[in-house]
């Protein structure tokens, strides 16, 4: 028994001191309830509300014409107040059978017992904040509010309708990623983003408790800040030509196989962007607007980019339009890198303005590196002054990071970046900066900003303007821009868009064609991924609008800019055309006086006996086997063109003439011809009256 009295006297102790931990405890407790009771339940309530934000009215974005692309709508969550003053058992009991009923009608998605047994164990819980319906209109939440129960208030019902704004895009896909769109995370997208400042308005405040969940319930007459609604965004986006636009480029991607496309159109003078579309391939293979290539996808832009080379050496005086090239049978060798034409053979020797027309790539590069290859910065530099190397500025986030690096980037730089810089290579730019560049060869040398919007205005009143905004005033000399226009005209006169000639207004622009990195899906032809471009602008003659349309992996059909792009711009320049009646000339008065006719020279019998079929005056002056051709006022002049003998080596004047006769006299002479374009001889190489030996080549260009 000794031996066990230790072990009693510690069980003791510790049975004594439980004791008085519990005594503690419940003095404690008591002291709390009754003593300090209302301090801790005033600190409760403190604790379980709060004022919480409220989020402000989006501001609308409207068209041009005031359509909304985008705006807010209401759409409220339905929940219970299952413990509000006025809903007794007996109401509830009376009430939840025909409730059930109505709402599983009203929805569909529940059975009645599905609906009642989910009230009912609400009620059980005396859940505060019961959740009927996720998501409902106001013209849903009007039916909602005369269903049993539901109709007789909140006080008796428990009925909460809990509003917030949602946004919603009229025109769906259309212009979708350029006018945004809000994400889950509160982030924004497009001019949702560029232009929030004027959208999202101010916030307000509101008292909420929060109840069992962390759910929080907005308080009956709890004080707060109304928020303040965001202002209007008024676009310059013209959704006729929009859809004229994005149904062009959609056609065209399906019809060549391509993952994706863009196309911007632009308005000339100010800059303002009236339509523009953005298309990728779907895994079900439709066609959705989820990234803005136009203005964030920098790659090489291929031989758009060839303009400005020629832009940078004319104004320096290093290269002329009308030097002579030789296209090397299109091949060339720069140090370890073969450059080839994509005409078969090239095209033999010609002016530097019709490698342009015909964008042959080893005259333009041979071109360019003789001119800078002793001074390859002075051609960047030249290149940066053009803005090329800068981003845009646009209102819209998400620019693509221009590159155009120099001489200076040693690890970057080599022997053959000049050259191939110059035919759109080795530099990174964004689609919307090559439609800025040629705009701003259209607008007389003064380039301006692209720009989205016209205006911000509330309740009607004109807060602010976007004006155009001038980023150069002249990107190069009157001489230089006169030149080139020629040569852009060209282009889709006899070079490489003759398919988009039109028969009621001129077009000028580019082709290209441009082998880039495939995509991860992808998308090759024979290996290798590519992106067809035109880039222009119309009437020629008095631009009003530029335009580019970008088509990246075609897989059908080819992958010249021509074939794949330039469909797209034709469609939307006649559209355009046929609907703006400004840019229509009028119809000519009837005119009875005679005019005479435009002929080409050639041989002398042929040309008379012609012309008085057509009973058309002939004076004839000289005599001779060849004549030369003049229209006069009242008659056809025919004078004498000597044509030097077989024996010589002069080399004949065929300029002005057929192609038929051309081919006769020169080939009568041992000579082989190399030809380009349709119509009558507009240049002739080596010039007429030059030594000519039997089997050189003579390249000719024909135009009307």
């Amino acid at each position: 028994m000794n031996d066990q009295r230790p072990y009693r006297l510690r069980a003791a102790l510790v049975h004594g001191a439980l004791m008085l931990f519990g005594a503690a405890i419940a003095v404690k407790l008591f002291t709390i309830q009754l003593a300090e009771g209302e301090k801790w339940r005033a600190k409760a309530e403190n604790v379980a509300t709060a004022m919480r934000t409220v989020t402000s009215e989006r501001g609308h974005i409207f068209s041009d014409d005031g359509r909304l692309l985008a705006t807010s709508v209401p759409e409220y969550e339905i929940r219970m107040d299952m413990r509000a003053d006025g809903l007794s058992d007996a109401l509830f009991a009376a009430n939840v059978d025909s409730l059930s009923y109505a709402l599983a009608q009203f929805f569909g998605d529940r059975t009645m017992q599905e609906y009642r047994r989910s009230l009912v164990e609400a009620r059980a819980r005396r859940d505060r904040y019961f959740l009927v319906r996720r998501r409902c209109d106001h013209e849903q939440l009007q039916a909602l509010r005369q269903m049993p129960l539901f109709r007789l208030g909140r006080n008796k019902s428990g009925f909460i309708a809990d509003k917030h704004m949602v946004r919603i895009r009229p025109f769906g896909r259309l212009a979708s990623r350029t006018v945004g769109y809000m994400l889950k995370d509160s982030t924004a997208i497009g001019m949702e983003a560029g232009y929030a400042n004027w959208l999202q308005g101010i916030s307000g405040k509101r008292l909420e408790r929060r109840l069992t969940g962390g759910v929080w319930m907005p308080v009956d007459g709890g004080e707060g800040q109304e928020p303040v609604p965001g202002s209007d965004v008024h676009t310059t986006i013209d959704m006729n030509l929009q859809d004229v636009a994005d149904n062009a480029l959609a056609t065209q991607l399906r019809r060549n196989g391509a993952h994706h496309g863009c196309v911007v159109v632009m308005e000339t003078r100010t800059g303002y962007i009236k339509a523009i579309s953005n298309l990728t391939l779907q895994k079900d293979s439709s066609y959705a607007e989820d990234y803005n290539y136009a203005l964030g996808a920098s790659t090489e832009p291929g031989s758009t980019f060839k303009t400005a080379a020629l832009m940078v050496g004319m104004e320096d005086g290093r290269i002329s339009l009308d030097q002579i090239v030789d296209t090397r049978g299109g091949k060339r060798r720069f140090y370890d890198k073969v450059m080839s034409d994509s005409h078969d053979g090239g095209y033999g020797l010609i002016t530097l303005g019709r490698a342009l027309e015909v964008s042959s790539n080893t005259g333009i590069s041979q071109a360019i590196d003789k001119a800078y290859k002793s001074d390859p910065s002075r051609f960047v530099e030249g290149l940066r002054a053009l803005g090329f190397g800068n981003p845009l500025g646009v209102h819209i986030p998400g620019e693509g990071i221009p590159v155009l690096r120099g001489p200076e980037d040693k690890k970057m730089w080599s022997g053959v970046s000049l050259p191939w810089m110059s035919i759109g290579y080795e530099v990174s730019v964004t689609p919307m900066r090559i439609l800025t560049f040629y705009n701003a060869i259209a607008n007389n040398g003064r380039m301006v900003q692209p720009q989205f919007a016209t205006m911000v205005s509330r309740n009607g009143k004109t807060l602010e303007r976007f004006p155009p905004v001038t980023l150069k005033e002249h990107i190069c000399s009157a001489a230089t821009l006169e030149k080139l226009h020629g040569v852009l005209e060209g282009v889709v006169d006899s070079g490489t868009a003759v398919n988009l000639r039109s028969a009621h207004f001129r077009i000028a622009g580019k082709t290209g064609t441009a082998q880039i990195a495939a995509d991860k899906a992808g998308y090759k032809v024979n290996g290798l991924s590519y992106q067809a471009s035109f880039v222009g602008y119309f009437p020629a003659d008095a631009p009003r609008y530029t335009c580019i349309v970008v088509v990246s992996s075609p897989t059908q059909r080819g992958i010249y800019g021509n074939v794949v792009a330039g469909p797209v711009f034709r469609e939307i320049a006649d559209k355009i055309y046929s609907n703006r009646l400004e840019l229509q000339n009028p119809v000519a008065a009837a005119d009875t006086h005679f005019r005479t006719p435009v002929s080409f020279s050639g041989y002398r019998s042929d040309l008379v006996a012609v012309l008085e079929e057509l009973k058309i005056p002939v004076k004839s002056e000289g005599d001779g086997e060849w004549a030369s051709t003049n229209a006069a006022d009242s008659a056809v002049s025919v004078a004498a063109r000597a044509i030097p003998g077989e024996g010589t080596a002069m080399m004949p004047n065929v300029l002005g003439m057929g192609l038929r006769d051309a081919l006769f006299i020169l080939e009568n002479r041992g000579l082989h011809v190399r030809l380009s374009g349709s119509g009558m001889v507009k240049r002739q190489f080596p010039a007429p009256g030059s030594r000519s030996a039997k089997g050189s080549t003579v390249t000719l260009e024909l135009s009307l």
